[in-house]
């Protein structure tokens, strides 16, 4: 399956994420929020930052930090600062409820597929901006897949090894090809010996079959997972068989 975009509104696998690895969704959070709001300040003075513009009106200023509590933790939020007037981010501090759920429902697509300059440009519109250029927008869709694409292959070694693993499947809904299909969504969570809780790898499969769970796993071990004492798991039997084969004991 090629580039699958999450048909979820009930934000599932969001939640998923968001429950079962805080740090991910805390880091790739407050990454786009500052960079939408830098991106929104420079649509407001004319310009983008440092760049000489006949259409500037204002200058930048620096940033002023401010704490924003979400559902995975406080935020360090940078808003930009003006010279003269002020830059004010309504659809953020005003309606942060719908924009953390629109920006996590994102992120969540965007870990199972590189997220296109078209779905970024939704959910700017979404939260009520529609200054940004599309090149401001392309920008902001790459920077977020590239730090999605580092965190999906990073190496496990370093956090481990993880002593239990909880491996599941989420059924859910992809648009693929102008169609609405069913697919799952392989997930598994892993606890180091200090209790540190972090999503290890996340999956979209046509079904959930022992050869996508064997992939599934041997591309975990393959990045370096060990250690493991327990997998929790149900007792579909190509997962069961996937554990064995890759974690064996």
């Amino acid at each position: 399956m090629t580039a699958p975009h999450i048909v979820d509104p009930a934000g599932l696998l969001g939640e998923a994420l968001a429950e079962a690895s805080p740090d991910l969704m805390r880091t790739l959070l407050q990454s786009i929020i500052n960079s939408l709001l830098s991106a929104d300040a420079d649509a407001v003075v004319g310009a983008e930052y440092g760049r000489p513009s006949s259409d500037r009106v204002a200058q930048r200023n620096g940033y002023r930090h401010r704490p924003l509590d979400t559902r995975v933790g406080t935020l360090d939020v940078a808003v930009p600062k003006l010279r003269k007037g002020t830059y004010f981010p309504e659809w953020l501090l005003e309606r942060r409820k719908r924009a953390e759920s629109a920006l996590i429902t994102v992120v969540a697509d965007c870990y199972l597929a590189s997220l296109s300059t078209r779905r970024m440009d939704k959910l700017v519109k979404t939260l009520g901006i529609d200054s940004l250029s599309k090149s401001q927008v392309s920008r902001m869709a790459a920077d977020l897949d590239q730090l999605v694409e580092e965190f999906r292959h990073r190496p496990l070694g370093e956090a481990g090894p993880f002593t239990f693993v909880a491996a599941d499947a989420l059924t859910m809904k992809v648009r693929e090809g102008g169609r609405v299909i069913n697919a799952v969504v392989l997930l598994a969570t892993g606890v180091n010996g200090d209790g540190h809780r972090e999503v290890l790898g996340v999956r979209v499969a046509t079904s959930e079959t022992g050869s996508a769970w064997n992939e599934f796993f041997a591309d975990l071990v393959a990045r370096g997972l060990d250690g493991v004492r327990l997998v929790t798991s149900d007792a579909h039997a190509g997962l069961v068989d996937a554990v064995a084969a890759n974690l064996p004991g």
